[in-house]
């Protein structure tokens, strides 16, 4: 196998959008060399722990409504492209993540990030629903078969809190300013949403490179 991390935030539409192209090609592909692990990355490392109303976070962010409209007007026309049912009206908060990524590091212990990542890019971008919220995150932990009870327990902790911000940290000592960022085999860096023809010519060029190896 092949390892391929993924650095993302769950409330990032470009992450949301990437792991789409990129799960359109290894369902396509099938049998893929790849064992994905998920990182931590923040958009907003400095968000208030209760997060902000959204509206206002968008035109602080991208310098007024104009600004903020151009900037998803874009990125709705990509979804509908790919059939992501986005509802950016239902979107109310923008959440700090620093939770949400504890839990997915927590699902990552269980070995099973992937249902995590799904119900959480889906709770945010196609319910609505506050992701910074605990309830929310032991909800999701249920869905996804983890022990909510335990998991709400630790929520109200620091457990793996300041490791989540230490990690986000390192990837930006790193080089690491946007997301979503693909690493494969821990040296070639993918940045951005890529489509999904260009995972399956990164995945035929890595199944021929291990077939040649095993020759």
């Amino acid at each position: 196998m092949i390892k391929l991390d993924i650095l993302s935030d769950p409330i990032c539409p470009w992450c949301y959008i990437g792991k789409t192209q990129l799960d359109q090609a290894l369902t396509e592909i099938g049998d893929h060399p790849f064992a994905i692990e998920w990182h931590p990355f923040q958009l907003n490392p400095e968000m208030p722990a209760g997060g902000m109303d959204r509206r206002d976070y968008l035109e602080r962010k991208f310098g007024g409504k104009d600004g903020a409209v151009r900037v998803y007007s874009q990125i709705e026309q990509h979804a509908q492209n790919l059939g992501l049912p986005i509802d950016f009206a239902a979107m109310k908060r923008t959440p700090n993540t620093v939770d949400a990524h504890r839990l997915i590091h927590w699902a990552g212990i269980e070995g099973d990030q992937g249902p995590v990542v799904d119900a959480l890019f889906t709770a945010y971008f196609c319910e609505g629903r506050d992701i910074g919220d605990k309830d929310v995150l032991a909800d999701i932990a249920d869905s996804a078969a983890m022990d909510a009870a335990l998991v709400r327990k630790l929520l109200d902790t620091e457990e793996d809190a300041q490791m989540v911000r230490d990690r986000d940290a390192n990837a930006r000592e790193k080089g690491v300013n946007s997301v979503p960022t693909f690493i494969v085999a821990g040296q070639h860096a993918v940045p951005g949403a890529q489509p999904a023809s260009l995972w399956k010519d990164v995945i035929a060029e890595l199944q021929g490179q291990l077939a040649a190896e095993g020759s």
